[in-house]
C-alpha cells in the first residue's frame, strides 16, 4: 500500500510513519519542509494522489474554542477536499473517546473535525483512541511554575502513542468503516498521579497539585468520560512500561 500520513512528524504521526513502514508500506510524509501545507491546502493533491489511504493526525495545542475548530475544520477540508479530487479510497482520522459531551476547547475541534468527516463522501474511518501517555510531559510543561505543577482533574484510560499508530496503521490497511473500534489504555489513571509518577521516575523534585478545571471543558475532564466505554479494543502497555521504554527523561 502506498499511505500518506498528514502530520507525520508529530508525537503520533512519526510513529504512523515507522509503523507503516515496518510493515512494508510506502510512506509519503505531508510536510512543509517538502512544500506540503495542509492548513493552506497548498501541493495536497500532487502529495496524497496515487495513496491508497491518508491518515490524519494533524495537531494543534491550544484551549481556545474558536481557533480549535477552526484549525480542525481548515485542514479536515483541505485534505478532505483533496481527497476527492484524486479519488483516495480511505481517509483516517484520529480522534478521541468520551468527547461527545466536552463540546468545548480543544474537544469541541475534534467534534467539528468527526462532523466534516462523517459528513464526507470521502469513504473514511474515525478512529477514536485514549489520551496518550505522553500527555502527562505535555500537560507538565504547560501548567510548571517554578517548583509547582498545577494538574486539572482528569480521569482517562491512556495509550502509548506507538500503540495508537500501530492502531491507525491496520485501520488504514482495513475497509472504510465509518467508526472504527475505539482503542483504550489497559488501566484507568488520573492525570495528576501520572504527573507525579513521571517526576518520581525523571527524579524530578516538584509538587503536582491537582485543580479541578473550571467550566464545561473543566468538568468534562473530572467527569470520567475520557476513560471510554466498551466495547473497545484494549492496548498493553502501562504508563509505568511506557516511563521505561518510550519515555525520554
Amino acid at each position: 500500500m502506498k499511505i500518506a500520513v498528514a502530520g507525520g512528524t508529530g508525537t503520533v504521526g512519526r510513529y504512523v510513519v515507522r509503523a507503516a513502514r515496518e510493515r512494508g508500506h510506502a510512506v509519503v510524509v505531508l510536510t512543509r519542509s517538502e512544500g506540503v501545507d495542509v492548513l493552506r491546502g497548498t501541493n495536497v493533491d500532487a502529495a496524497i494522489d496515487g495513496a491508497d489511504a491518508v491518515i490524519d493526525v494533524l495537531n494543534t495545542t491550544t484551549l481556545s474554542t474558536k481557533k480549535a475548530v477552526a484549525y480542525f475544520e481548515t485542514v479536515s477540508r483541505n485534505l478532505l477536499a483533496a481527497e476527492r479530487r484524486v479519488s483516495t479510497p480511505h481517509h483516517v482520522a484520529l480522534s478521541i473517546v468520551g468527547i461527545d459531551r466536552i463540546d468545548t476547547s480543544y474537544y469541541a475541534g475534534k467534534l467539528a473535525q468527526e462532523r466534516l468527516v462523517s459528513a464526507s463522501e470521502v469513504p473514511h474511518t474515525i478512529a477514536r483512541t485514549g489520551q496518550f501517555h505522553e500527555f502527562a510531559e505535555q500537560i507538565a510543561a504547560q501548567t510548571t511554575m517554578g517548583p509547582l505543577t498545577l494538574v486539572p482533574k482528569t480521569l482517562s484510560r491512556p495509550v502509548a502513542a506507538v500503540e495508537v499508530a500501530k492502531h491507525l496503521v491496520t485501520v488504514a490497511e482495513s475497509s472504510p468503516a465509518g467508526r472504527a473500534e475505539d482503542l483504550l489504555g489497559p488501566q484507568e489513571e488520573s492525570l495528576a498521579d501520572m504527573v507525579r509518577r513521571m517526576y518520581a521516575h525523571d527524579g524530578v523534585s516538584k509538587k503536582v497539585l491537582e485543580v479541578p478545571f473550571p467550566g464545561h471543558y473543566g468538568r468534562g475532564l473530572g467527569s470520567g468520560d475520557l476513560r471510554g466505554g466498551l466495547p473497545s479494543l484494549f492496548a498493553r502497555t502501562t504508563f509505568e512500561e511506557w516511563l521505561l521504554t518510550d519515555h525520554q527523561a
